[in-house]
Order: C-alpha cells, then sequence, then structure tokens
C-alpha cells in the first residue's frame, strides 16, 4: 500500500516537470518576429554602409585636379611669354617705340638694321654721307641697302619712277612725296602706323607722322617703286 502511494507520488511529480520544462522548450526554439519598421531600419542600415561613394573626398580630388590643370596651364602661359620676350630683339623694341606699335609687327629687320645706322645723321642738302645727307640720298641708300633696287638722286626723279598709290594702299616701303620747296621737294620711306622715316632739315634722320599739320599741308602723293621686290637677305 505504502509503495502504490510512492508510486503515485512520484509520476505526478515526473507529470508536472514535464509540463514546466515544454514551455521552456517552446519558447526557446520560437523564431524571432522581425517588424516592418525593424526590418526597414535594417535596410537603410545597410544602405548607408554599402553603396554610396564618398562624396566629400570626390569633390576633394575633383578640385585638386582642377587646380593642377590650371597651374599647369598658367605655367605654359608664362614660358610662352618669355620665349616671345626673348624672340623680340632691341632693335624691334626701339623702333616700335618710335613707331608707336607691338614689336612683332617689325618684320623686316634688315629695313630697320640700315635705317638705324643712319638714325640721327644730321641733314645736309646735296650730301650722301653719314657727315651729312639729305631726303633722296637717303631713300636711295636705303633702297640700295635693303631691297637691292638703284633709285634716281633727287625727289623729282624718284617721283617720276613709280606708281602712284593712295594713301589706303600704302605699305611698308613705299615712298611719300612733299612739295616742301617748290615742286616734288622732299621724299621719305613709309613704314607702318603712319610713320615715315626720311632726312628732315630740321632733325636729321628721324622718324615722322605723316598725317602732322605740316606733312599734310605739303603732301604730293604716295608712290610705289615698281621693281622693288622682297628685301635683300640680311647680312
Amino acid at each position: 500500500m505504502v509503495k502504490q502511494i510512492i508510486t503515485g507520488i512520484a509520476s505526478i511529480v515526473l507529470l508536472g516537470s514535464c509540463s514546466t520544462l515544454k514551455p521552456l522548450n517552446f519558447i526557446n526554439s520560437k523564431p524571432a518576429v522581425v517588424s516592418p519598421d525593424n526590418a526597414e531600419a535594417k535596410v537603410k542600415f545597410l544602405d548607408n554602409i554599402d553603396g554610396q561613394p564618398d562624396v566629400a573626398k570626390t569633390q576633394t580630388k575633383s578640385s585638386e585636379k582642377e587646380i593642377a590643370v590650371k597651374n599647369e596651364k598658367k605655367s605654359e602661359d608664362i614660358s610662352a611669354l618669355r620665349n616671345s620676350a626673348n624672340a623680340v630683339s632691341s632693335l624691334q623694341l626701339k623702333y616700335a617705340t618710335l613707331l608707336n606699335t607691338d614689336p612683332s609687327q617689325l618684320q623686316n629687320q634688315l629695313l630697320f638694321e640700315n635705317i638705324d645706322e643712319w638714325y640721327g645723321t644730321r641733314y645736309c642738302l646735296g650730301g650722301t654721307t653719314k657727315s651729312g645727307i639729305d631726303c633722296s640720298a637717303f631713300v636711295a641708300v636705303i633702297y640700295a641697302g635693303v631691297f637691292g633696287v638703284a633709285l634716281p638722286r633727287t625727289a623729282r626723279d624718284q617721283y617720276g619712277t613709280t606708281k602712284h598709290i593712295s594713301r589706303t594702299e600704302l605699305k611698308e616701303g613705299d615712298l611719300l612725296f612733299f612739295n616742301t620747296r617748290g615742286g616734288v621737294s622732299h621724299v621719305g620711306i613709309y613704314l607702318q602706323n603712319n610713320k615715315f622715316v626720311h632726312a628732315s632739315a630740321a632733325k636729321g634722320v628721324t622718324i615722322s607722322d605723316m598725317f602732322e599739320p605740316y606733312y599734310l599741308q605739303h603732301f604730293i602723293g604716295a608712290g610705289r617703286v615698281k621693281s622693288k621686290t622682297e628685301p635683300i637677305a640680311s647680312r
């Protein structure tokens, strides 16, 4: 009898333990529930980490590249200016100032070399040397040295050998004629920018503007030497 009672109590305890363990087992094995809010948060979190480039770094690299390109271009421009400055001779600078033009416009080096040899020589009517020279002799000397052309001795005869042209057609090397003592009595060589070189009675060999009142008032006409070609080779 006592044995049966003990056996019954043991069965009750065993059944009670199993019912207690069962819910614990179920809870531990139950899958976790993910709410829609949690899922969206995870997706956003992953998006922020994996797929997006670093915008700040990209912009910085782009800016650095642009600055490098600009600096390189600036260096090239400075180098070009230095090369250009080195290519301009002191002779070009001198006459560019006198003609009020850009040095790069003075391409006939031989012409300005010959002019420079005589520049400042005093005027002497009938003179043909560096001790003194007149206008027509100066023009003849320059033409012989630069273009290899022999011109007549006087301004009047030089005027007669040229093709008469309008002032609007003037080119470097054309001749300008003036009436300073009656008829064709003065001559000069047109350069550019309305300037011409001549042996002036007042200043000697110099450069003047053809639109100065005196020369404008005494201007007769312009002429182009028919036999003139390109300048002879530089010495």
